[in-house]
């Protein structure tokens, strides 16, 4: 929930000028070059209508939510919440605060590359009207994502449900782009062979991450965990891309961005947030490239034939397929098909029979004997690709 709204201090009558805008529409400036890992200060709809469009791959936003908070809030000690009281979170209505969402969104919307991808947090004050305003502008939204906290803070008057969750929206720049980035299988592989799921099951952000100031107050009110936006950047980006985050706040974005070998531009208001998250960048250490490299996945894989298998040895006609649980046996013929009794088929099609099922993947289906251990005819083809790839 960070700002980037408006430029210096201003008056009240200003701000409310600025966030609903004048008679008169803004004019952009004439865009400027990528300005990569910079923290761009002042109003955030200049900064972004300053930059090319469609010259980012990614964008995190985490815009005001506007709270409507009334007075204080103590705990039962009577100590008072650190809670965000801050101007730039105050708007005077919903039409005030939808204008500022519209207008932040669609010039986002503008500097997004063709298969670019959005991240909007936020909680039950404002992250349904943003999600209506973003269909509206012809955002696709692809996932709502409920980030489930480890260690909420409690509900000190006992008039309602614990607050435990925040919303993001993942949504793409429109219904026509496809060729999106999502890293389906590397997610999956770090989570125990297990989709992983819409609910994120992480802590806020507390201890050593929480940047504070000389007098142990919080530097920002609302900064996210980096594990959160570790996520985020891991899902949907690749290494060398450009992340994007209007509202940068404390610098979780670029900190986590550095660290995992991505770019970044923050727009900020707040010339103390911003110095504070330059600190913060600076002080983080890149990970081996080796480390965040992209494994490819299976799709993007060249094509193997089950028949350049058997033409290159790995596999001799004659063999004899099983699967898993041996209960149905197949043997490679000399052309790459195989042989179920009297009826001949691929690998996936026999596989299917077999079974009694539609589709079969005959990869993952089919093993064979070697040395007395099953070898999957996977294998195989891992082992053709590393000779295809060693050849070019």
């Amino acid at each position: 929930m960070r700002i980037a709204r408006a430029g210096a201090a201003i008056s009240k009558s200003q701000i409310q000028v600025v966030r609903t805008g004048s008679s008169e529409p803004r004019r952009p400036p004439a865009p400027r070059a990528l300005p990569r890992n910079e923290i761009l200060v002042g109003d955030c709809v200049a900064s972004l209508n300053s930059l090319p469009a469609e010259s980012v791959d990614l964008v995190f936003a985490d815009p005001p939510y506007n709270l409507q908070l009334e007075g204080a809030l103590s705990r039962p000690d009577q100590s008072v919440v650190d809670a965000v009281d801050d101007d730039w979170d105050k708007f005077s209505s919903f039409a005030d605060y939808d204008a500022f969402t519209r207008e932040w969104l669609a010039a986002t919307r503008r500097v997004m590359k063709r298969d670019a991808t959005i991240f909007v947090i936020g909680s039950y004050h404002n992250i349904f009207r943003v999600g209506a305003i973003m269909q509206d502008l012809g955002f696709w939204i692809l996932n709502d994502i409920i980030w489930r906290k480890a260690n909420p803070m409690p509900n000190f008057r006992g008039r309602r449900f614990t607050n435990a969750h925040e919303t993001m929206i993942w949504a793409a720049k429109g219904p026509e782009t496809k060729s999106y980035t999502f890293h389906y299988e590397a997610l999956k592989a770090g989570n125990e062979d297990c989709q992983v799921r819409s609910d994120w099951y992480l802590p806020i952000c507390t201890g050593g991450e929480r940047l504070k100031d000389a007098q142990g107050r919080k530097t920002h009110p609302t900064q996210k965990p980096e594990a959160l936006l570790a996520r985020v950047l891991m899902s949907a980006s690749n290494p060398g891309d450009v992340v994007l985050d209007p509202f940068f706040g404390s610098g979780t974005t670029g900190a986590v961005a550095k660290r995992f070998g991505r770019a970044f531009i923050g727009c900020e208001r707040e010339h103390v947030y911003a110095d504070a998250a330059r600190a913060r960048i600076a002080a983080v250490e890149p990970l081996p490239p080796e480390s965040i490299a992209i494994a490819p996945t299976k799709r993007s894989e060249p094509r193997v034939a089950f028949a350049s298998v058997v033409e290159a040895g790995l596999i001799a006609p004659g063999v004899t397929l099983f699967d898993e649980k041996r209960r149905f046996k197949a043997v490679v013929r000399a052309d790459g098909s195989l042989a179920l009794g009297d009826i001949v088929g691929s690998i996936h099609k026999i596989g299917a029979l077999a079974q009694g099922l539609p589709a079969c993947n005959g990869w993952t289906f089919w093993r064979f004997d070697k040395d007395g251990a099953a070898v999957s005819i996977d294998d195989l083809r891992a082992e053709m690709r590393k000779q295809m790839k060693s050849a070019d």
